[in-house]
């Protein structure tokens, strides 16, 4: 494996772990998770990878093979961290290691991948599960599933600064090769739902990074505003699981304009997942696709976690008839678009947009097909 011949060119000895964590696409369900909804995503078959050995001491050594790039801290000096910087997932993922009791060895590390940055395909969840699997096999400790995402989710929220929910880490973890992964976030448990035959998914970076820390915050705590306010005289509301179309409406005159705009987008991501999944019953991929555009245009009106290049993008999806639907993908505000389409079609369908947004923006984008993958393992 190329990861274990960088590893040994670099340190000189061979690898003792190593591992794998696919990026996702968000496929329905956008900004649902932290609201504790369900969402439709998809483990893809782009991965960071990580190849490490433990040393003596306390200082670890992290190669990064893509950028080429060395990063070298001490596990006694975790808290120091240089805002921006990748090293700082490795350091959030071992820091809550250390707040789970677990003692993991100093170490030499690779790492490396193809999952696009800061595109909306949970680049950093996939680093991080890579590291908590590769951690938890140098420190010969048993983490579950459920606590290695909440770890990734740590690391995220309480080191990186963004107030991000469970489904990247969820989707990275639990992908089946073939299927979709339909998530409850108040449950927390996921399961494989079957892809639909012949279908796959195109993906469209419009190449606008997106950087989510501030965007993310201001409308998760529009979200939790909506909540706080509609709960006040219906306290069965916790979440915006818990609100109706019919309660939001009812509740709009006393909601902020942003709060409610917010809110209204989440509780339609609800009911387009809950749509989707009949759907996936019935083989309806007619549908499964309007609901994709659908949920495209309330993330342009409603919550507002679009830009000029991503609905150009879709636009340009809309008038081309072998694409059955498409979509923004994670946080927005940059990155990705995902495309339905027939495999037959798939090559073909993205050259003909990128064409397009070429001719269109003057931006060239990156475009490749996703195949639905495992998730993330030691190799």
């Amino acid at each position: 494996m190329q990861i274990r011949d960088a590893f040994k060119a670099r340190y000189g000895t061979e690898a003792a772990v190593v591992s794998r964590a696919p990026g996702r696409l968000e496929v329905l369900g956008n900004h649902v998770d932290y609201n504790e909804g369900c969402v439709l995503s998809v483990a893809v078959d782009r991965y960071m990878n990580l190849a490490a050995a433990p040393v003596e001491g306390t200082v670890c050594r992290v190669w990064d093979d893509v950028l080429k790039e060395e990063r070298t801290f001490s596990l006694e000096n975790l808290l120091e961290h240089t805002k921006g910087d990748w090293a700082n997932y490795i350091k959030g993922v071992l820091v809550e290691f250390a707040q789970r009791d677990v003692k993991v060895p100093a170490f030499n590390a690779v790492i490396a991948g193809n999952v696009p940055l800061s595109a909306g395909m949970s680049s950093s969840a996939a680093f991080e599960m890579a590291c908590g699997l590769a951690f938890a096999k140098l420190a010969n400790a048993n983490i579950g599933w459920l606590d290695m995402a909440k770890i990734g989710q740590g690391a995220e929220n309480n080191y990186i600064g963004a107030k991000t929910g469970l489904l990247d880490q969820f989707s990275s973890l639990m992908g089946k090769a073939d299927s979709l992964v339909y998530s409850d976030f108040r449950s927390c448990t996921a399961q494989s739902i079957p892809m639909p035959k012949g279908l796959t998914f195109v993906v469209v970076n419009c190449m606008v990074k997106h950087v989510l820390t501030n965007e993310y915050n201001d409308r998760r705590k529009a979200c939790e505003d909506a909540v706080t306010v509609i709960s006040q005289r219906h306290p069965e509301v916790k979440a915006l699981r818990d609100v109706s179309p019919e309660l939001l409406e009812s509740q709009r005159s006393r909601l902020p304009e942003t709060a409610y705009k917010c809110a209204a987008h989440v509780v339609g991501e609800l009911a387009r997942v809950a749509e989707c999944l009949e759907c996936l019953k019935l083989g309806d991929v007619k549908r499964f696709g309007q609901l994709m555009f659908q949920s495209h245009e309330s993330s342009r009106t409603l919550f507002e976690n679009s830009c000029e290049e991503l609905d150009e993008i879709v636009a340009i999806a809309h008038g081309i008839p072998e694409c059955l639907g498409a979509r923004l993908s994670g946080g927005g505000f940059g990155g990705i678009t995902v495309h339905l389409v027939r495999m037959e079609d798939a090559d073909a369908y993205a050259a003909r947009v990128a064409e397009a947004y070429l001719a269109k923006t003057g931006r060239k984008a990156d475009t490749f097909v996703c195949a639905a993958a495992d998730g993330a393992k030691l190799l």
